[in-house]
């Protein structure tokens, strides 16, 4: 299997001032509800309507039952708000055992690119890319998406 190729360092764009308080959103989610020694992200979502939800990845012993943070935001947003996608970003707290215990914003797995894709195909995600936050479309991260 071939790689696809890492983004750029210059790819998407710069993240402003609201992007920067959702993550602080997502940061702010995954503080209020941190369990140790389980997988924690948490993933906030902005609406075209500027509102913002948040949701945390729920943890199950049986893999299979485990939810993403995204899935739980995007659920949050439909049930009450319009539904939309303007902008996504994931943060993910580090295990007791790694050496940097700072949240760090992540991309999001490919599960959820295929999710959010469904729901709002021209949505930007907020990833780390050459060591700064970017603003990057679905489309950038999941170019050729499932066709139904």
């Amino acid at each position: 299997m071939i790689d696809p190729p890492a983004l750029p360092p210059a790819a998407g764009l710069p993240v402003s001032a609201a992007d920067l308080a959702l993550v602080e959103a997502a940061r702010a989610a995954l503080a209020a509800h941190y369990r140790p020694h389980w997988h924690m992200v948490a993933a906030a979502l902005r609406g075209r309507d500027g509102r913002i939800w948040t949701g945390i990845h729920l943890g199950a012993t049986v893999g299979r039952m485990q939810v993403c943070a995204e899935a739980i935001a995007l659920g949050r947003a439909i049930m009450e708000g319009d539904g939309t996608v303007e902008s996504a970003v994931a943060v993910r707290h580090p295990k007791p055992h790694e050496d940097c215990q700072d949240m760090a914003v992540v991309p999001p797995c490919g599960a959820c690119r295929e999710m959010l894709t469904d729901f709002d195909p021209d949505a930007a995600v907020i990833v780390p890319i050459g060591g700064e936050l970017r603003r990057v479309t679905l489309k950038i991260l999941l170019p050729l998406p499932y066709q139904r």
